[in-house]
């Protein structure tokens, strides 16, 4: 015999509301309630749960509320006097309470012979009042909260807490708004982001009847150990340092150097921003362009001339609009006496170019403003403010001596951030040439010198240096993936060999070329994107907070910007990004802060949990208390991903698709139990060869003589060996 509704409903009872608040409501359970195991919801089931689930029947449906904590209150009742009257004594009786934090509404939406049919939707506009049934949810009602939502495509795993039911996501949501993936090491998060990869790529082959999925993951990978993790998914490119010999799985990882810019020139070779910055970009202009110097022709000294010109008359028409003549004249004075020094001993060699009428004006301005004082017998000269007349008269000089020369000669050619191919070796012979010509070689030293350790380093030259044959669209087509994806879905870059010095650098140049390229495929097809996915390991490592304030950025500050950038823009372009750190309060904030979904697993650091509190914006105090002694393959899922915070046991992977990461087995080394076996059943001991470690460490191999020379023969006493090899 059936139930009726009401009975059916009061068989479901635990308790009644006592206390009610938009963030928590309290109930008083009844006596009646079960203790341990619940029998009347379809199929047994634990009860009371810590973040399990209750319902309040409402006037839009059922209110979904979390349990937050259970306790038992063993009340005196000390002013219930009345029994006294019949003369009973009145005893202390334990009274069950528990915390709810409201979740959102679910909704009958019709049902038939075998199960009802519900649909859950985050938010509460009604609450529940004092005094109103709390409720166990059903089987079908159970499963309904957790699997509601609409485009629920990829199964990642399934909930224990709400009756093992399916925990599905929308890629879109997932990828397109970026996905924080946060846990301690060995907590299961490396296998988290390589099961995200495959399983979705299996529901996308599955969904194309067999055939591969036109989708675009690239993997920057610090630590070696997704190599082998996509096999069997069809084709994945996989580029590292040092691929082994006759590999055909894995290409050698190349990033000309010509792909940098500006910025990440600069901060590789900590370019000063005031003087070494504005002679390496107008290098770098140079050199894409063409317009290399290596000889000292009369053309070549003429433009020599019109470039100082230039620049001279641009700077002291800046200093006369700013001000600086007046409030900063004791600096432009002594600027204005090393311009006078330069024409000089130009007047010699350009005596028809008007040079002296410009020195002639700027010797005037210095006469008028120049004063003195004797201190200690030491004559000390200074400037005071400029007269505005006399500095004019020396931009009008300027300007008439320029005339002579072309003009000013304005920027033409390709810009320095464009991925132009050149030979590097011209980099520091024309900033050299060019340093000369602005009478600043002083300056420049370390810079050149900074750039030939750079080209000369032999860990390096397999990476930015041995690029012949590279091309643009050869490198998008391999990195990115070519047209429908044919040559794979999945790239891997293995960045655990690149040398330390320019790992942030070769990061940083991946990451922005991937989001350019996105941005001009837009560009040119009408708004249309081309979904793309950035997965960054370790990203504590690469995308670290770092001081905004510093003149001068290093490699790791440029790397992080970029990603930042990523961040905040990349979903307009399609590019998606997925973070896997063991170390959130390191992250940039400003990265965190636009993740809008996250995968948690076990977080022990107090300073780590205290940050994913902060940038969580749901109220899940109880769901997050969990953190610390979340098993391994557990983890929560929570925000745009998700309809609501649930507990996920992830998809299990087989060994063989497994990242590369697993705790070191010391005891099986140690005692030879539970070795791998021989095809003959015997144990394989851990052996090593340190005489092959040192080689490869030192580069002595036979493959080096096959190495290709970075530099000509007759400049092969400049090429300096790494410096960090223990010969």
């Amino acid at each position: 015999m059936s139930l009726s509704p009401l009975a059916h409903a009061d068989a479901l009872r635990i308790g009644t509301i006592d206390f009610v608040s938009p963030d928590e409501i309290k109930v008083l359970l009844d006596i009646e309630a079960p203790g341990s195991v619940s029998l009347n919801t379809g199929t047994p089931r634990p009860f009371p749960r810590i973040n399990g689930y209750v319902l309040a029947p409402g006037e839009q449906g059922y209110l979904v509320a979390q349990v937050e904590w259970i306790t038992v209150e063993r009340s005196q009742y000390p002013k219930r006097k009345g029994m006294q009257d019949f003369g009973l004594v009145d005893l202390p009786y334990p009274l069950r309470k528990m915390s709810l934090n409201p979740l959102g509404i679910l909704s009958y939406t019709g049902g038939d012979s075998d199960k009802d049919h519900y649909e859950f939707k985050r938010g509460v506009q009604a609450y529940p009042s004092v005094g109103d049934q709390v409720l166990l949810p059903t089987q079908d009602q159970l499963r309904a909260i957790v699997e509601s939502g609409e485009n629920r495509r990829v199964k990642i795993g399934v909930s224990p807490l709400a009756a093992n039911a399916e925990v599905k996501i929308d890629p879109d949501r997932l990828f397109g708004r970026h996905l924080a993936v946060l846990g301690n090491t060995g907590s299961g998060k490396s296998c988290s982001v390589a099961g995200l990869v495959r399983w979705s790529m299996d529901a996308a082959r599955k969904a194309r009847n067999g055939a591969d999925p036109n989708a675009r993951f690239i993997v920057l990978d610090p630590n070696g150990e997704y190599a082998n993790t996509f096999k069997g998914m069809g084709k994945v490119r996989v580029f590292a340092v040092d691929p082994p010999e006759n590999s055909e799985d894995i290409e050698q990882l190349q990033v000309p150097l010509w792909f940098w810019n500006s910025a990440e020139w600069s901060a590789f070779t900590q370019a000063s921003a005031k003087m070494q910055r504005p002679l390496l970009r107008r290098a770098l202009r140079d050199v894409k362009a063409g317009r290399a110097i290596s000889t000292t022709s009369p053309e070549e000294e003429k433009l020599a001339l019109r470039r100082y010109l230039s620049s001279r008359l641009i700077s002291t028409r800046r200093d006369l609009r700013s001000g600086d003549i007046q409030t900063d004249e004791s600096k432009f004075g002594f600027r204005l006496k090393a311009i006078a020094t330069d024409l000089q001993g130009k007047i010699a060699i350009h005596g028809d170019n008007k040079l002296d009428e410009a020195l002639e004006a700027i010797n005037t301005a210095l006469g008028a403003a120049h004063h003195s004082f004797v201190k200690n017998g030491e004559t000390i000269e200074y400037y005071r403010a400029f007269n505005e007349a006399h500095v004019q008269g020396i931009i009008t000089a300027l300007e008439s001596s320029v005339e002579t020369v072309g003009g000013i000669l304005l920027h033409d050619g390709p810009d320095e951030d464009v991925p132009i191919a050149f030979d590097g070796s011209q980099l520091p012979d024309h900033l050299e040439i060019l340093a000369e010509q602005e009478n600043a070689s002083q300056f420049v030293d370390f810079l050149v010198s900074r750039i030939r350790t750079l080209l000369s380093d032999t860990r390096m030259r397999s990476i930015i240096s041995n690029t012949d044959g590279i091309n643009l669209d050869n490198w998008l087509s391999d990195y990115l993936g070519n047209n429908q994806a044919s040559n794979g879905s999945v790239t891997v870059i293995d960045l655990s060999l690149v040398p330390a010095e320019v790992v942030h650098i070769i990061t940083a140049v991946i990451a922005r070329m991937t989001l350019e390229s996105l941005q001009r495929y837009r560009k040119l097809n009408a708004g249309k994107i081309l979904p793309t996915v950035l997965v960054m390991e370790e990203a504590h490592t690469f995308i670290k907070r770092y001081h905004d304030d510093a003149e001068n950025q290093n490699s790791a500050a440029i790397c992080c910007q970029v990603f930042e950038k990523i961040a905040r823009e990349g979903r307009k372009f399609g590019l998606g990004l997925v973070l896997s750190s063991q170390r959130p309060s390191e992250l940039s904030p400003t990265v965190l802060s636009q993740c809008n979904s996250y995968l948690l697993h076990r977080i022990s650091n107090d300073r780590d949990q205290e940050l994913v509190h902060k940038l969580v914006p749901d109220n899940l105090r109880g769901l997050l208390r969990d953190l610390p002694s979340l098993p391994s393959r557990n983890a929560i899922l929570l925000g745009w991903a998700s309809e609501l915070p649930v507990l996920v046991q992830m998809n299990s992977l087989p060994k063989d698709q497994r990242p590369k990461s697993d705790d070191p087995d010391f005891w099986a080394v140690w005692s030879g139990e539970g070795l791998e076996g021989s095809e003959h059943g015997q144990k394989i001991e851990r052996s090593v060869d340190w005489q092959e470690i040192a080689t490869d460490w030192q580069q002595t191999g036979a493959g080096e003589a096959n190495q290709t020379p970075l530099v000509e023969a007759e400049d092969a006493d400049t090429a300096a060996e790494d410096d960090d090899i223990p010969f």
